[in-house]
């Protein structure tokens, strides 16, 4: 974007913007927000600019249970979405609530990643989480890693960055499937193909974020749901909900809200 049209979107003049730019005129409280607001910036990041400028922050960063209406609308919704898998992650995809669904999925997954905080990234690329039974790793992975690089560009956080270069040093099985993009679901979006018991799986998934915050927790926080992208999928995810020989061991190692 260049100076003329942010100051044009912003209501301002090149040459203000410039002052701001070089420090020799202070912003105005409402100039902060403005050009926060033009330019797309998270909330967290809008109360460090005001900190920045010599003003007190503007939006208040509240814990999931504090958020009683925001939390109960969340679990009202990854409860509606069973029997397929869905849950909340925060910005650095640590996953703060679950429906549990399809807990056969996580069988053979080591049990430290299964300890709150589960990270999503974690648990889906790691050679002891659900990688091994990844029938299109090298497809999915380089979804993720696309997905965290976005992140890091547009927010810069550190953690993230830690996440992306953990992921990028997990080694890739040989036998990972290359799979044809113009095939079924591939035609429209990435799926996720889980290995199991009853067949493969196969799920599209889909963030849904909130509309609008003001709290800098329920800005940050998405909503993960998983699609069948075919009938087979529909049909396993069944089967394996209607099995009843499910240790109760396993059914403690799905996925848990921290």
């Amino acid at each position: 974007m260049t100076q003329m049209g942010l100051a044009s979107i912003a209501k301002s003049s090149t040459r203000h913007l410039s002052y701001l730019e070089t420090g020799r005129a202070l912003p105005s409280r409402e100039m902060v927000m403005r050009l926060a607001e033009e330019l797309e910036i998270p909330l967290r990041e809008r109360n460090a600019l005001l900190l920045s400028a010599g003003f007190a922050p503007a939006f208040h960063e509240s814990s999931l249970s504090e958020l009683a209406s925001a939390h109960g609308a969340i679990e009202q919704i990854l409860e509606a979405h069973k029997p397929y898998p869905a849950f909340a992650v925060d910005r650095r995809w640590n996953i703060v609530l679950s429906n549990r669904a399809i807990p056969k999925l996580y069988v053979g997954v080591s049990s430290e990643l299964l300890q709150p905080p589960v990270n999503a990234m974690r648990l889906t690329l790691h050679p002891f989480g659900l990688a091994p039974r990844i029938v299109n790793l090298a497809e999915w992975r380089h979804h993720a890693v696309m997905v965290l690089r976005q992140q890091v560009e547009a927010r810069a956080d550190s953690a993230v960055q830690a996440l992306l270069t953990e992921i990028m040093g997990y080694p890739t099985p040989p036998d990972s499937v290359a799979t044809d993009g113009a095939d079924g679901a591939h035609r429209y979006a990435t799926p996720l193909q889980i290995a199991t018991e009853a067949g493969i799986v196969s799920f599209l998934n889909t963030t849904t974020v909130f509309g609008t915050p003001t709290d800098v927790t329920l800005s940050e926080l998405a909503l993960e749901m998983l699609f069948p992208a075919d009938v087979e999928t529909v049909e396993i995810v069944a089967a394996l909900n209607a099995a009843k020989s499910i240790p109760e061991r396993q059914e403690d190692m799905s996925i848990r809200p921290n």
